[in-house]
């Protein structure tokens, strides 16, 4: 198994487990065809390419990854009233730079800023508060993308922005929910999955409770893993162990995730944001599986603020959505790594640094 950078474990100790896990991959596939596993965090994909753990593990057993991407699962019409809004010379728009590349109908956001737009590249919600606290005399708005992990340090932004009476600040609400785009996978007649490899990231916030459905409802395996390379394949094995004597939600991640998440975080979030239906690129509308602003902050609310005009998608061929719902591997699309690649990419999962397509075309694609 190739080695990466940021493992703290031996080389012993990871080839020790994935034996363990290939000994019970060829006992479960004795009367059964192959095991798929899904990973639904980014980094999860990211860590799993570049460790070479898809390379290592018995073949029968198929990594697939998840929506565990938030730029991946923003739709393009999401994208696109990013873009109209960056057209307008009235309003600075701050974002994360994963955001900057990534297509829409017509462009993207780094295109538009090389057109003469204002678009700002920040690391931090509260980057996007100190830039509207200087520049008060304009309008800036922030691109709320994220799962759980990353709404609440945006809440925590609004909830200062409110304290220090920042009003040219707003935030275009796009989070997505983890656990209702499990529910979608899992009940889908179209995918075939053994068991989830949990985020480790979303979990520290949400902790086990939102996943006990997978186990009571589904009788799924589900473990909440680490990134480290040992992490990873001891998670695979305690899912696989779970095959044999019964699922749950294990938490293997335990130096960090514990099983009431981080009810502070959760609070934060709470306070300013509540569910709504989203819709997720490749999945479709979800109930309840988005964020928006509750009524009391109307006020940061960009869509209150601003008129968006809807354009009409444009078809490329890209089948970003197939991969995040694990029906089919990125080399399979039949764009990838011809007219899709990380220097000129026409899906989202090329683009992100925590998309299945741009961990493939980085570590896999002379494998496959």
């Amino acid at each position: 198994m190739e080695s990466s950078s940021g493992s703290g474990a031996s080389p012993k100790l990871v080839h020790s487990l994935l034996e363990r896990v290939n000994r019970i991959v060829d006992e479960l596939c004795r009367d059964r065809e192959g095991i798929n596993l899904m990973e639904v965090c980014g980094t999860h994909t990211m860590a799993i390419s570049g460790f070479g753990i898809r390379q290592a593990v018995d073949k029968r057993l198929k990594l697939l990854s998840g929506p565990g991407c938030p730029v991946c699962v923003t739709t393009q019409e999401e994208i696109d009233g990013a873009i109209g809004l960056a057209e307008n010379p009235d309003i600075t728009l701050v974002t994360f730079g994963d955001m900057m590349r990534v297509p829409g109908s017509r462009c993207s956001l780094e295109q538009e800023k090389a057109k003469g737009a204002d678009v700002r590249v920040i690391y931090s919600a509260m980057d996007a508060l100190d830039f509207a606290d200087a520049e008060n005399g304009r309008q800036f708005v922030f691109l709320g993308i994220g799962f759980e992990t990353t709404a609440p340090t945006v809440a925590a932004a609004v909830l200062a922005a409110q304290h220090r009476g920042i009003e040219n600040l707003s935030v275009l609400p796009m989070f997505k929910l983890i656990p209702p785009a499990l529910e979608k996978i899992v009940s889908s007649k179209r995918v075939n999955i053994s068991g989830f490899i949990l985020p480790g990231h979303v979990s520290t916030i949400i902790g086990t409770r939102k996943y006990q459905f997978l186990v009571e409802k589904y009788r799924m395996p589900s473990c909440i893993t680490g990134f480290e390379a040992s992490d990873i394949v001891q998670g695979i094995y305690m899912l696989l162990k779970q095959m044999k004597e019964g699922p749950e939600v294990a938490i293997q991640y335990r130096r960090i995730v514990r099983p009431e998440g981080n009810p502070e975080a959760r609070h934060i979030m709470e306070t300013v944001f509540e569910p709504v239906d989203a819709a997720w690129r490749g999945i479709g509308m979800m109930p309840g599986s988005g964020l928006g602003f509750r009524e009391d902050f109307g006020l940061f609310d960009a869509h209150k603020r601003f008129e968006f005009k809807p354009r009409k998608p444009r078809k490329t061929g890209c089948r970003c959505g197939e991969v995040m719902l694990g029906l089919i591997t990125p080399p399979e699309c039949k764009l990838f790594g011809k007219i899709c690649t990380p220097e000129m990419p026409v899906g989202p999962c090329m683009v992100s640094s925590e998309g299945a397509c741009a961990a493939y075309y980085k570590y896999e694609r002379r494998n496959d």
